[in-house]
């Protein structure tokens, strides 16, 4: 990779960015929020530094500070020996950036993205169409010049962004969460071209809330309210979970098994418990994080269920650091049990032959392409179904049909027994929808996005005023009724859209990409709601590509060129996808894709 980088990215520093007492505050008198607060950290030159924590812990403000975007408030942020923003000043290629949202123009085409770039950089002549053609060669977009940005994958448009923050060859390359949005096997693309950055000589900083990605760094940087947490190298916060960290089966004890209590129920008692401090689904298991003073008696009690310990990740630690996932149960449940649904004979029994979401033969064509093809699935009550697959795939135009947002060219789908296509305001008065991009008003309060989203789905005021403060509180929004909705961090958006999604208590809940971008611990919270909801009765279908996520998935359809290439449970899809003796599902995504190309080249 040396041949797409100066010369003088080679010369190596033993310390590329050194940040001294760094503070960082916005606003003033009671209104002021401090972003960063004595920020020490040294990172080296010439390799991959992760930069991890929680939304709205200080990273963007952070990397937007080295890119001599802002002036430190305090103390200082030193690259290669200098003031971040008088080397940007003075040597402006010196420093790559990539922030969140690409800084690309979608209705420009590759090519003329790449040119408007290099125009700002100052880069001109043969030495500029010499860059650009290794670029192009680098990140495998050469076929794709003429194509608008807009319409590249979000893989392509992250490997776009990667070019167009590497025009002038800089030193430094801050990538502020590469890897949002991005399927598996994209996200591990990006890795390799960004460590082969690496081994030429290039300081790069990559801003993640992905704990696996953290995990292949070098070295991290954790954040958490704009002070550090860790700094080192990931395996040494690893070990510090050595111990604690427990496999077991979901419903282990024999009173469980006697009662049908599944691993849902056994996955939100155990997360209940004091003294545990992470819980969740991992196939047919549950993994368990006990806190280091956890009691023996605890720890007695999920060895004698069949416990086992396993080695311990990167993210299990970072739950420790962090605190643990919060223990208070979601009010989702009870509510949806309190007013049971239409779906509901007057008996008040549950419907069980009638699938919540039916899709059959769904065909979607633009043109001569055919986007999805023969798409055929159900989804019963109290039911997860995911949809996975590669940037590309056809699992939004799928997703987007079952919501009514787009009508198939033939096939057919009903939510809650209504067809879509004959009565499709009936059906989606039956679901709610959170959309990939949110569907959300930036420029008004939260309450009021909260208003316009009940009158749409017909909700009447009195049940309104019932259900919105007990469902703010939970969703942590309580403190933000009032804030402009534009203004909120990710992970407050979330917590909207998601709310904004359910205030209709709907039977059925369409959720795209729902913890995008979020850590850890915001990815708990969420999910103990969604599966509150779904064990009172609600139907959920899921698109995502955060493999441990799609673990809390009932069944998963992976889509690839358009079709369903395979259909299980995500351990069905593990033992079926990959020799490996435990496989995790994103070794199993990438291996079915592997397969699937090799048995059906094009």
């Amino acid at each position: 990779m040396t041949s797409v980088i100066a010369p003088a990215v080679r010369e190596r520093l033993d310390t590329a960015v050194r940040l001294d007492n760094l503070g960082m505050t916005f606003g003033k008198g009671a209104a002021a929020v401090e972003a960063l607060k004595g920020i020490e950290a040294e990172i080296p030159a010439g390799r991959i530094t992760g930069l991890v924590g929680p939304d709205a812990a200080g990273k963007t403000t952070l990397i937007r500070t080295l890119a001599g975007l802002m002036r430190p408030g305090s103390g200082a942020a030193l690259v290669f020996g200098r003031p971040a923003m008088e080397l940007a000043r003075r040597e402006p290629n010196s420093i790559g950036y990539m922030p969140q949202r690409f800084g690309l123009y979608e209705d420009l085409t590759v090519m003329a993205n790449l040119r408007l770039h290099a125009s700002l950089r100052g880069l001109t002549g043969q030495a500029r169409d010499e860059l650009f053609h290794k670029l192009l060669g680098f990140t495998s977009l050469g076929p794709f010049t003429e194509r608008l940005a807009g319409r590249l994958s979000g893989g392509m448009k992250q490997k776009l962004g990667i070019a167009c923050a590497l025009l002038g060859s800089p030193r430094l390359l801050l990538l502020d969460e590469p890897g949002v949005g991005v399927d598996p096997q994209s996200r591990r693309e990006l890795w390799s071209m960004v460590q082969e950055l690496s081994h030429g000589g290039m300081t790069v900083i990559w801003s993640t809330a992905y704990l696996d990605e953290a995990a292949r760094c070098p070295g991290v940087i954790m954040l958490d309210a704009g002070r550090v947490l860790f700094a080192g190298p990931p395996e040494e916060l690893t070990r510090r979970a050595e111990g604690r960290v427990y496999l077991l089966r979901g419903a282990a004890n024999k009173r469980d098994q006697e009662d049908g209590v599944g691993h849902r129920e056994a996955l939100a008692r155990w997360s209940m418990r004091p003294g545990v401090e992470d819980a969740l689904i991992q196939g047919s298991r549950l993994r368990l994080v006990l806190a280091a003073a956890a009691s023996d008696a605890l720890r007695e009690e999920v060895l004698a269920q069949g416990g086992e310990l396993a080695p311990p990740r990167l993210e299990d630690a970072y739950m420790s650091a962090v605190g643990g996932i919060n223990q208070k149960a979601s009010p989702y449940g009870r509510i949806a049990v309190e007013h049971r649904h239409d779906s509901l004979d007057p008996g008040g029994v549950e419907d069980v032959t009638r699938p919540r979401i039916a899709a059959r033969q769904l065909t979607k064509k633009f043109g001569d392409f055919i986007a999805a093809r023969d798409i055929s699935f159900e989804v019963r009550a109290g039911e997860i179904f995911g949809l996975l697959g590669p940037n590309g795939a056809g699992k939004s135009t799928t997703f987007r049909m079952l919501c009514g947002l787009s009508r198939p060219t033939s096939g057919d789908c009903a939510v809650d027994g209504v067809d879509l296509l004959s009565a499709g305001s009936a059906a989606r008065s039956r679901l709610g929808y959170m959309a990939q991009k949110f569907s959300l008003y930036p420029d008004i309060p939260v309450k009021e996005n909260i208003n316009i989203f009940a009158d749409l789905y017909g909700l009447d005021k009195k049940r309104r005023n019932e259900l919105l403060p007990v469902l703010a509180e939970a969703l942590e929004l309580k403190n933000f009724l009032h804030s402009r909705t534009g203004a909120l961090p990710l992970g407050q958006k979330q917590r909207l859209a998601l709310l904004c999604a359910t205030l209709h208590e709907p039977p059925v809940l369409f959720l795209d990409e729902p913890t995008s971008g979020v850590d850890a611990r915001t990815r708990r919270d969420f999910w103990k709601h969604i599966l509150a909801m779904t064990s009172a009765g609600a139907a959920v279908l899921v698109t995502t590509h955060f493999m441990e996520e799609a673990e809390y998935c009932d069944r998963i359809a992976l889509i690839y060129r358009g079709s369903m290439i395979s259909v299980g449970t995500p351990d069905e899809l593990k033992a079926s996808a990959t020799n490996l003796a435990d496989p995790t599902l994103e070794e199993a995504f990438i291996a079915s894709i592997e397969r699937y190309d090799r048995e059906h080249p094009l």
